[in-house]
């Protein structure tokens, strides 16, 4: 294989993965700058309140991109790496 090829589908998948975790995390760090401020104004520091809404979002966002996630991680399966693999 080619360097131009190992690198150029190196690059796809790194891109397809930044792609595919932006939601989360950016729910991640949405939840947990909210709580932090929650916490903060109120000064409780339980660290379940911390965890479990971040969970709980978390969760829900990846229920609700599921589909986003398979569709793209098996267009670039089968458009870029099955002709890899095949050598076509």
């Amino acid at each position: 294989m080619d360097d131009l090829i190992f690198y150029d589908t190196l690059r796809q998948a790194l891109w397809i993965s930044v792609v595919i975790s932006t939601p989360i995390l950016v729910v991640a760090l949405l939840a947990g700058v909210s709580i932090g401020l929650v916490q903060a104004l109120t000064s409780i520091q339980e660290m379940t309140l911390t965890f479990v809404p971040k969970l709980a979002a978390i969760l829900i966002v990846f229920w609700m991109t599921m589909g986003f996630m398979t569709e793209t991680l098996s267009a670039f399966f089968v458009d870029q790496l099955i002709p890899l693999i095949g050598g076509m």
